[in-house]
């Protein structure tokens, strides 16, 4: 098994690469900001170069910059890493500086930039920049655009921030291996003006997902849509930070998709607007009011909204399966089979064993034994109890007083009374049946049937 310290001392060849980049090729070069903590980083304030109103990565860091003659440059390192996705699981990832996904890189329209890449893989790489207006030697495509950046190999792009968007990064080199290891990144162009576009609050986030056998921690990377982790950021429920936003603030949401399949993103209590894609900005004439918005794969949506509505509110992809964790896709379903005797038999041979899915797939309070750095499928404690919800999920906590500039967890929501649904125990009016319907008893268990040979045959293709 690859656990964290062999997969970090497997990666120490290639670390060692760095050191072919000369001396004074080093000196000249910007320093390489490393981040490894899994929290939300503060939104970092432009200390040099032209202003701008920052965004905030969602479990994740901005990459600090320097200014030489008038460009702005960055580093960037790709290199193996470790990511907490939650509390109890790690995962042996790729990345850039110390964390998947890469540091948000921001900049402000027209800005000359240069990007400084090194290569601390044990295979080439390359960075194409989604999205971008540049130059098609800086596109980043292996073999098309450019050569591979060879192991401890250092190369630079160097191309104008064109047009204000939302904008990501990821390799053109490998491809199914690195991104499925977790190589991407965001970029955020500000517009010139700070004052065009400006929210309140504004996060970003890349989807992601990952295949990772219980027990294991290095993805499978050949696997193309039956992932089991659901990820934002790199990141699965109930390892997500909460979205703060003060009561009447507008919001801004960017989300960037880099996964096999599309995701339709959900937001509880509120209506917004796509006011951008990956194209640029949305006119406000061409906008309406959504409450889930497709973001198919490879696409990028920044939806806005004013945050009008306190309370703790549920984010999320609407596909049922990747708001889970450690999800298996050979279960069968089991509702309604009478569990009763086989149970007893099994427990003879397998004390402990728990009869589970003949009511269902809520496993409610009890804990089971799991393997080593797994998950469960479904876990988190919310203020009512078990919070049956997992990867790609998260809280909106809207508060009235909230100053600006203020992330920090508020904490539950403390509901007016009278405001919280509860149980009944009143007299019930009557519930309206269709038409012609038989309704079963509660308690009488379902008679599952197997289709005979003659009806499998009657639907063979």
């Amino acid at each position: 098994m690859t656990n964290r310290r062999s997969f970090l001392t497997g990666a120490g060849a290639t670390m060692l690469g760095a050191s072919l980049v000369s001396k004074a090729g080093a000196a000249s070069l910007p320093e390489a900001h490393v981040h490894t903590s899994s929290a939300t980083a503060a939104p970092l304030a432009p200390g040099a170069g032209r202003p701008y109103n920052p965004v905030v990565t969602l479990n994740g860091w901005t990459l600090p910059w320097r200014m030489k003659d008038g460009v702005k440059e960055f580093h960037l390192v790709a290199e193996p890493v470790v990511r907490e996705l939650a509390p109890g699981m790690q995962a042996n990832l790729w990345g850039y500086n110390g964390q998947s996904p890469g540091p948000t890189i921001e900049v402000v329209e027209g800005d000359r930039v240069r990007i400084f890449v090194t290569n601390r893989l044990p295979e080439h790489t390359s960075v194409h920049w989604h999205g971008q207006l540049l130059p098609c030697g800086m596109d980043g495509v292996t073999g098309l655009t450019q050569p591979g950046i060879g192991p401890g190999k250092t190369f630079v792009y160097e191309f104008v921030a064109r047009h204000a968007g939302t904008f990501m990064y990821h390799p053109h080199a490998d491809e199914m291996q690195q991104m499925a290891m977790g190589m991407m990144g965001f970029w955020v162009t500000h517009p010139k003006n700070p004052r065009q576009h400006a929210v309140d609050r504004d996060y970003v986030m890349l989807l992601q997902s990952y295949d990772i056998d219980p027990g294991s921690y290095t993805p499978r990377t050949n696997t193309m849509l039956d992932f089991n982790l659901w990820a934002i950021n790199s990141r699965v429920f109930p390892g997500l930070d909460p979205m703060l936003a003060g009561l009447g603030e507008k919001v801004r949401i960017r989300v960037g998709n880099l996964t096999m399949t599309n995701h339709p993103i959900h937001l509880h209590g509120h209506r917004f607007e796509v006011a951008g894609t990956d194209g640029g900005w949305v006119p406000k004439s061409a906008r309406w009011p959504e409450v889930t918005t497709d973001v198919a794969v490879g696409q990028m949506r920044a939806i806005e909204f004013v945050a009008d509505a306190p309370g703790d509110w549920a984010f999320h992809c609407h596909k049922s399966h990747h708001t889970m964790n450690a999800m298996g896709h050979d279960v069968p379903t089991l509702i309604g089979v009478d569990h009763r005797g086989v149970a007893e038999k099994i427990n003879r041979l397998v004390p402990g064993y728990m009869v589970m899915g003949d009511k269902g797939g809520s496993m409610g309070d009890m804990k089971m034994a799991l393997p080593e750095n797994t998950l469960p499928m479904m876990s988190g404690d919310g203020p009512f109890g078990n919070l049956e919800m997992g990867g790609m999920f998260t809280l909106l906590k809207v508060r009235d007083g909230l100053k600006r500039g203020d992330y920090r967890d508020p904490g539950w929501y403390r509901h007016p009374p009278g405001s919280v649904a509860r149980e009944w125990s009143g007299e019930l009016p009557p519930a309206p049946s269709a038409p012609g319907a038989a309704r079963a008893p509660a308690s009488e268990a379902l008679e599952v049937r197997k289709p005979g040979a003659g009806h499998g045959a009657a639907h063979e293709h």
